[in-house]
């Protein structure tokens, strides 16, 4: 038996730590309520978050792992739908924002058919400066400007205005006919290899 002699303990060092996790997901789903974030996490994952037409079905962020053809995986967190006012704490603002600083880059979708009748440009404008406003870092984070439901008529015709309004590439998809969806997986694997 070893060893063969033993030394009495000395004390040790004990205090109170807080331990913040600062990367839940690669890639963060943002958007208002409803812009179908949830759906995307669906059509891209084996995750099942709760889907209704209604807002705010999503209280906590979900967590979804995309698969690539070649093995390569990365995870997606689909982040409860933001309102104007968040970054002053209206709705749960602080905690959703602090959820999209746990990420490395965003989907920002926004509802072209504008189903709950926010103009799809203005509503990525004041979304973006929700994000500006509370911090510095989440203005800087890389976005991928995602157009949601083009499978709708009234969609298809908003999208060139609204191209010519964000001043960015836009990817045009439709989670119900999953148009799109594949171009995007490949764009968002390519913004995460470009971020630091």
């Amino acid at each position: 038996q070893t060893p063969r002699f033993a030394q009495p303990g000395e004390p040790g060092e004990e205090g109170e730590f807080k331990l913040e996790l600062r990367l839940i997901a690669e890639v963060g789903l943002v958007g208002y309520p409803n812009a179908g974030k949830s759906t995307l996490l669906t059509a891209i994952s084996h995750a099942r978050p709760k889907i209704a037409p209604y807002p705010f079905t999503t209280l906590h962020p979900q967590i979804g792992i995309v698969e690539y053809a070649d093995y390569c995986r990365l995870t997606v967190c689909d982040v409860p739908g933001l309102i104007e006012g968040a970054h002053e704490g209206k709705g749960l603002g602080f905690q959703f924002l602090r959820h999209i600083e746990r990420t490395r880059i965003l989907i920002h979708l926004v509802d072209l058919a504008a189903v709950d009748g926010r103009e799809p440009a203005a509503a990525f404008h004041q979304l973006n400066d929700e994000l500006a406003h509370y911090s510095d870092v989440l203005a800087k984070k890389p976005q991928l400007v995602v157009a949601n439901k083009m499978d709708l008529p009234e969609a298809r015709e908003r999208l060139s205005a609204f191209t010519e309004a964000v001043g960015t590439t836009v990817w045009p998809i439709s989670c119900a006919t999953r148009s799109g969806i594949p171009a995007l997986l490949q764009a968002v694997w390519q913004a995460l290899h470009d971020s630091p």
